[in-house]
């Protein structure tokens, strides 16, 4: 392994544990490509926490749609842009995929409200499902067409459950994700739900979020048994999304105050679960 490419491992390993995982069980000459991928999504997902302001934020933004436009050796020195705009390249990935993925992540850096689940389906299409599918893409080109709408359903799941398990972030910098018509119908609003404790429809927005996040896992693990052992990797995320609803749900934790987590074994045998079995059929 090159010394960027291990850069690049250790960057997902720092920001996004679960997905460095889950890219240890692909075949070793896809991992690299993988981890550029999964690189590239914590540096545009992290850029708020590290930069805090929107429009310097717009302009990191932008600097990734340049390098990626240009291709080739745009970004040479800074390491996940150099292995990016490799496997990009070695792998003919579509770059609109990740200017729709930019562009979806504008949304971060700003406290307005999502306006509703259709709003929040598609950005959950346009990152982590896009992210997945472009992972199916680098295990296999030929296979992974097929399964774009699983990989749908799977993005809407993780990003959902990631969310709410960023829900006390996110509420106490003044950012609500939980769309407005969710809260509306839970007798709450944007503007109340990051406010103090929540407000009293809090704990009914929080549910029906968690009920959402399901249906989409639901229809996910439907049609998962179908997915050949070459995309496996790419959808491996998943594997732990149930767990951490169900922790979240369980007597004791509450969402808006703490964030579930799960123990490394208990991370780690779920994820080997589904490399070496895949999903039952349901």
């Amino acid at each position: 392994m090159s010394q960027n490419a291990k850069i690049v491992m250790e960057a997902v390993r720092a920001a996004d544990h679960d997905r460095y995982l889950t890219g240890l069980y692909a075949p070793a000459d896809k991992r690299d490509a993988l981890f550029s991928l999964y690189a590239f999504n914590a540096e545009i997902a992290g850029i708020r926490d590290r930069i805090h302001e929107a429009l310097p934020g717009e302009v990191r933004l932008q600097w990734w749609r340049d390098v990626i436009d240009a291709g080739g050796e745009a970004g040479a020195g800074h390491p996940v842009a150099e292995a990016l705009n490799a496997t990009i390249a070695a792998f003919k990935l579509q770059k609109l995929a990740f200017e729709n993925m930019l562009e979806a992540r504008i949304f971060d850096l700003y406290d307005d409200p999502m306006p509703s689940r259709t709003d929040l389906e598609g950005y959950c299409g346009e990152t982590a499902a896009a992210l997945i599918q472009l992972a199916a893409m680098v295990l296999d080109s030929a296979e992974a067409p097929g399964f774009a709408e699983l990989a749908g359903r799977a993005g809407c799941a993780q990003t959902m459950t990631g969310l709410l398990l960023l829900l006390p972030l996110h509420r106490r910098r003044g950012q609500c994700f939980i769309p407005a018509d969710i809260l509306a119908a839970a007798g709450s609003s944007p503007e109340e739900f990051v406010a103090g404790d929540g407000g009293s429809g809090a704990q009914r927005a929080v549910a029906a979020m968690i009920a959402l996040a399901r249906e989409h896992l639901s229809a996910f693990e439907r049609g998962a048994a179908a997915l050949p052992g070459s995309l496996r990797p790419a959808f491996l995320p998943l594997a732990l999304s149930r767990a951490y609803l169900d922790k979240m749900e369980g007597p004791r934790h509450a969402p808006l105050g703490g964030v579930a987590r799960l123990s490394a074994l208990r991370r780690h045998w779920l994820l080997l679960r589904r490399a070496g079995k895949g999903w039952p059929k349901l």
